[in-house]
């Protein structure tokens, strides 16, 4: 079944929360990652291991394919869980870790994403 056309303002969000976990992840690998393990680059353009490129690209698809992306307030709270186990373990560690830091980071995304506009 072919997904429906994204109104401007669910677009917006959409691309939105995809940079916003983008930056999360990047964040999450700076602070757990060596400089010369960072070879990648994820979605929001910064520096990241194999790994955590591989969950950006994880997420990224998973945020593309969000059919409650226009209702929803946060991932957590969604009862359709996007991610299989393994990696939704993983999203959590990133968001546990990028979350208080996104602040001093990226403080308008934060902000932003903690608002859920």
């Amino acid at each position: 079944m072919p997904k429906t056309p994204d109104t401007p303002a669910v677009a917006r969000r959409r691309a939105r929360e995809k940079r916003v976990v983008s930056q999360m992840i990047a964040l999450y690998c700076r602070g757990h990652h060596g400089a010369s393990e960072r070879t990648e680059r994820a979605l929001c353009g910064e520096a990241v291991c194999p790994a955590c490129a591989e969950l950006d690209a994880l997420a990224a698809r998973r945020t593309e394919l969000c059919p409650h992306m226009a209702t929803k307030t946060s991932c957590n709270k969604c009862a359709r869980h996007c991610y299989p186990p393994q990696q939704r373990d993983q999203i959590r560690a990133v968001m546990r870790y990028a979350g208080p830091r996104m602040l001093l980071h990226h403080p308008v995304a934060a902000v932003r994403h903690l608002l859920g506009k």
